[in-house]
C-alpha cells in the first residue's frame, strides 16, 4: 500500500514538472515548393533578377485542402500541448498593421526588407515554423499522402528537424485524414527534438545577426572609429555586445570604419516581464544607448524579420 502511494505520488510529481515545462510556439505554413507548384507565387523582381515568392494568402483563401492540412496539424501539435500561432491570423494582422503604417521607410528612403515568411512570423512571433509538403497519390479507388515536415527556427531560418513518410493507400479522399495517418508514426521523435532544440535556446540563448551601418556623409560627422574617451566606436559597442549577449556568445566576422557584422549573437529568450525578445527588440536597447550622453548618435533601426536587425547611425 505504501509503495502504491509513493508510485503515485511521484507520478503526481513528475505530470507538474512536464506541465511546467516551457514550449516553444509553433506555427505552421506552407512549403515554398508546395506553394510554387501549386501557382500560389507572385514574381517579384529584384536586380534584374525574377523571384517567385509565396503568396499564402491567396493559398489559404482557394485550395481547402491546405486549410485542412494546417488545421489537422495544428490539432496534432496542440494534442501535444505546443501552443500554436494560426497563419491565417497571422496574415490579417500583418494586413492591419500595413494598412496603419501606409507605407514603412525610413527617412533616407530604405524600405524595410522581408520575405512573406519573416512577415509573418514576426508578427506572430512565433519560436519554431513548421514547412509543410505533401502530394496525394491515387492507387486506383485508394488514395495515399506522401509529405515533408521541416521545423526551422523562425530567428535564423536554420533547420531543426525534419520528417518525411507515405501513408497507407485509403479509401478516404480526405486530406487531413490522410496526413493524420502518414504522419503520426514519426510525430514523437520530431516533437523531442523541437523541445530539445528550445531547451538549449533557454541556456544558450536565442540566434540573431544584427549589423551595424554608418549613413555616408552624415550630419554627425561620426564612424565606427569616432573615439569617446580615446575608445573607438566599434569598441564600445563591441563591449555592449559582451554584457548583453547570453555568455558573451556572439561574432564579428567583419568590421571597417562604416560597417560591422555580427552574427550568431545570442539573446535571452525572454525579457525580465517574460515576452519574447527579436533581433529589432535587442538593436533598440543598443541604440538606445548610443542615443544618450556621452555619445549622442542619431541611430534608425531597421527590422529585417525576427532575427536580423541593422541600426545605421548618423542620421534618422
Amino acid at each position: 500500500m505504501k509503495k502504491s502511494i509513493f508510485t503515485l505520488a511521484l507520478a503526481l510529481v513528475a505530470l507538474v514538472a512536464s506541465a511546467q515545462i516551457k514550449k516553444p510556439e509553433l506555427m505552421v505554413v506552407p512549403s515554398d515548393v508546395w506553394c510554387i507548384s501549386n501557382g500560389y507565387y507572385t514574381e517579384v523582381e529584384n536586380m534584374g533578377l525574377t523571384t517567385k515568392v509565396p503568396n499564402y494568402k491567396q493559398a489559404l483563401q482557394e485550395n481547402m485542402g491546405l486549410k485542412l492540412a494546417i488545421a489537422k496539424l495544428n490539432d496534432l501539435m496542440a494534442e501535444r500541448q505546443f501552443p500554436l500561432q494560426s497563419l491565417e491570423q497571422a496574415i490579417k494582422n500583418l494586413e492591419q498593421q500595413k494598412m496603419e503604417d501606409n507605407m514603412t521607410v525610413s527617412k533616407a528612403g530604405n524600405e524595410l526588407a522581408e520575405s512573406p515568411l519573416d512577415e509573418v512570423a514576426r508578427v506572430a512571433k512565433c519560436d519554431i515554423i513548421l514547412e509543410l509538403s505533401w502530394e496525394m497519390k491515387d492507387f486506383g479507388p485508394k488514395h495515399s499522402v506522401s509529405y515533408i515536415l521541416e521545423a526551422r527556427d523562425a530567428y535564423t531560418g536554420k533547420s531543426i528537424g525534419a520528417a518525411s513518410g507515405t501513408g497507407a493507400p485509403s479509401m478516404t479522399a480526405d486530406v487531413d485524414v490522410l496526413l493524420e495517418e502518414a504522419i503520426v508514426a514519426n510525430m514523437d521523435n520530431f516533437n523531442n527534438r523541437l523541445q530539445e532544440h528550445f531547451t538549449e535556446m533557454q541556456t544558450i540563448g536565442r540566434e540573431i545577426t544584427l549589423d551595424i551601418k554608418v549613413f555616408a556623409n552624415n550630419a554627425a560627422g561620426i564612424d565606427l572609429e569616432t573615439e569617446y574617451n580615446d575608445v573607438e566606436l566599434i569598441d564600445i559597442i563591441d563591449a555592449w555586445l559582451q554584457l548583453n549577449t547570453v555568455q558573451g556568445r556572439y561574432t564579428m566576422p567583419y568590421a571597417s570604419e562604416n560597417m560591422a557584422s555580427f552574427t550568431q549573437v545570442r539573446i535571452p529568450v525572454y525579457d525580465e516581464s517574460g515576452r519574447a525578445i527579436d533581433a529589432n527588440g535587442f538593436a533598440r536597447q543598443l541604440a538606445k544607448k548610443l542615443k544618450k550622453e556621452p555619445f549622442n548618435i542619431p541611430c534608425k533601426v531597421l527590422v529585417k524579420g525576427l532575427g536580423r536587425a541593422v541600426i545605421i547611425l548618423g542620421e534618422k
